[in-house]
């Protein structure tokens, strides 16, 4: 059996999604992008009487929920099968959106560059328990925004051959982006029959979809791009603060977004995703990590199973300003309820702030987090322990079962036993390591982990292409950042531990 949550009943998920299909018939959807307006129109789908807005018949919605694919696979850049989207297999990326990186050399939350980027990817590429890789935070302080989101992707293809997380933030910078990933593709064909990323489409809210995610929508769905609709539903300011409430509108954004793909190209695989938060009334913030909203993601993730279809959420991610126990309990938490939920793809480890701020440390702290919470949902049945005589004979002889071989040959796969982030030894053992706290491990096994990267090789031409392409973008400026090579993150590492101390000590007076 596999250790699953729930929140919600059948009969409510049927009325919770009967409701949304209510909801698009008659109401429907503010669709702000001419060209799949358009397009809606050209397939039938009706105006409202004002003439405003996009009507969704109930049986569009149906056969669209019945066109998209229960599961879909990811590949590597070689276009090797990576990862499995479906059912409850469950997949932890790197948060995405962050404005800032928290530079764990200085403490500064400050905006970041393509070294701190390549420090990212690089990092990232080497964790177990993070499945693929996101565009996790911009780099706008030495790239021209318009061409930011393709350079981004650049420095992820050109240091890993993991799948990638990704998106753009202009209406039209999703073509560059695929033709980017082209490169290492026969053809257009053969990006769609191996998909190597996922793009994020932001429902706006209000029942909208802008501009920019109107055309991204259609430029992904064409190329083949597998997407993830992700509505920013805040819960008591644009949403009910009541959770049925929340899924129910929840639920209408990302039946939009699914059936206006559907209608594209039909069968495009694309994951009933969202970032939902709730409104701190009192002092207005956006609380991604509180429980209400942990709440929402489980029960619109249960609305999205109960229709067959593959599934994403930002949880495994935390609110707080420091990787400090806010930090580690938010993410924690967070990153079980998906594994128990069955989340396929969980955006959100290394980010902190309200998903405004990356952290290095914290990406490689919640990697041993994820690793645990998919140790928690491992089905659980018998091996070789039922009966149980023998092994009670054995610690009765014995008084212990160290050596027993039930011991020997299960303990390798049923204990989960952390790296060096986590501190599992004696306070004496602790202390003469140092006495680091759990931030402090982390920054040294960063440091050690870019010390130790190795970059996958890429075809000299493609990487000149790629730069082409990219450079194709800029208006003002004329060359491209310069990408540290590994041997100057070794360098640097090196420099950084022959200096001050990489992390902090137990219980440190610390400036904020």
């Amino acid at each position: 059996m596999r250790p699953r949550v729930q929140v919600l009943e059948p009969e409510l998920i049927a009325s919770i999604v009967e409701e949304a299909k209510r909801l698009l018939a008659g109401i429907g959807m503010e669709v702000r992008g001419p060209k799949l307006r358009q397009r809606l129109l050209d397939h039938g789908l009706p105006m409202d009487a004002a003439g405003t807005r996009i009507l969704f018949p109930r049986e569009v919605v149906e056969a669209a929920i019945a066109t998209a694919p229960s599961s879909f696979v990811l590949h590597d850049r070689d276009g090797n099968p990576y990862a499995d989207l479906g059912g409850d297999r469950v997949h932890f990326v790197p948060g995405s959106s962050g404005l800032k990186i928290l530079d764990h050399r200085t403490g500064e939350a400050r905006l970041a560059n393509t070294a701190d980027f390549v420090e990212y990817i690089r990092i990232g590429d080497g964790l177990e328990h993070i499945a693929y890789l996101a565009t996790a935070f911009s780099t706008n302080a030495d790239i021209e925004a318009q061409v930011s989101d393709a350079w981004r992707l650049y420095l992820a293809l050109t240091n890993s051959k993991r799948p990638v997380v990704s998106g753009a933030f202009t209406e039209h910078g999703t073509l560059r982006m695929i033709e980017m990933m082209q490169l290492f593709r026969r053809d257009r064909a053969d990006l769609i029959a191996h998909p190597m990323s996922i793009f994020t489409i932001t429902a706006t809210g209000n029942f909208r979809y802008s501009e920019d995610s109107c055309q991204n929508l259609i430029d992904c769905v064409e190329a083949g791009v597998a997407v993830e609709i992700v509505p920013v539903t805040l819960m008591g300011l644009i949403a009910p603060v009541t959770v049925v409430g929340a899924t129910v509108f929840h639920t209408v954004d990302v039946l939009a977004g699914i059936t206006m793909a559907q209608l594209i190209r039909p069968g495009a695989p694309v994951l009933f995703g969202g970032a939902p938060a709730t409104f701190h009334m009192k002092i207005a913030s956006s609380p991604m990590a509180a429980i209400e909203a942990q709440q929402l993601n489980v029960a619109y993730v249960e609305v999205a199973k109960s229709l067959g279809l593959p599934t994403q959420a930002y949880m495994a991610l935390s609110d707080a300003k420091v990787v400090d126990a806010q930090a580690g309990a938010e993410t924690f938490g967070s990153a079980l309820l998906a594994a128990l939920a069955g989340v396929n793809s969980v955006s959100g480890p290394g980010m902190l702030d309200f998903l405004l701020v990356f952290s290095l440390p914290k990406l490689v702290l919640d990697d041993e987090l994820c690793g645990e919470a998919l140790r928690f949902v491992r089905d659980v049945r018998t091996l070789d322990d039922l009966p149980t005589d023998r092994l009670v004979h054995q610690v009765i002889d014995e008084q212990h079962l160290i050596m027993a071989d039930h011991t020997t040959q299960h303990w390798p796969s049923e204990l989960y036993l952390p790296g060096k982030v986590y501190d599992r030894d004696n306070r004496e053992n602790w202390t003469k390591a140092g006495s680091l706290d759990a931030y402090g491990r982390a920054v040294a096994e960063v440091e050690r982990r870019l010390a130790a990267y190795v970059p996958p090789e890429t075809d000299p031409a493609i990487d000149a292409e790629l730069q082409r392409i990219i450079r194709s973008g800029l208006v003002s400026q004329t060359v491209l950042p310069e990408v540290p090579p590994p041997s100057d993150a070794a360098t640097a590492a090196a420099a950084t531990a022959a200096g001050a101390a990489p992390g902090r000590r137990h219980n440190p007076r610390r400036g904020r």
